[in-house]
């Protein structure tokens, strides 16, 4: 899921979107939150290991933890 991510090229900007786009520091690299700014994007990647006749398909979640998610200020569950 990373590498495919990664392929996408994105910059600070696609990975704040709208809802981040006020941060207070940068979000670039985690890649968990691009489902809530890049959704089609994810989906798409989904659908591609659907294609491919993947049996199993993983959550965008790797670094979705409280820990991961205070290298970008993230790690309050409210946000």
């Amino acid at each position: 899921m990373g590498t495919m991510i990664q392929r996408l090229g994105y910059e600070e900007e696609d990975f704040r979107g709208e809802r981040f786009a006020d941060w207070k520091q940068p979000v670039r690299g985690n890649n968990d939150l691009l489902i809530l700014t890049q959704q089609q994007a994810i989906e798409d990647i989904q659908y591609e290991y659907a294609k491919a006749g993947a049996d199993i398909l993983e959550t965008n979640t790797f670094s979705c933890t409280s820990v991961a998610q205070a290298d970008y200020g993230m790690e309050e569950p409210d946000l």
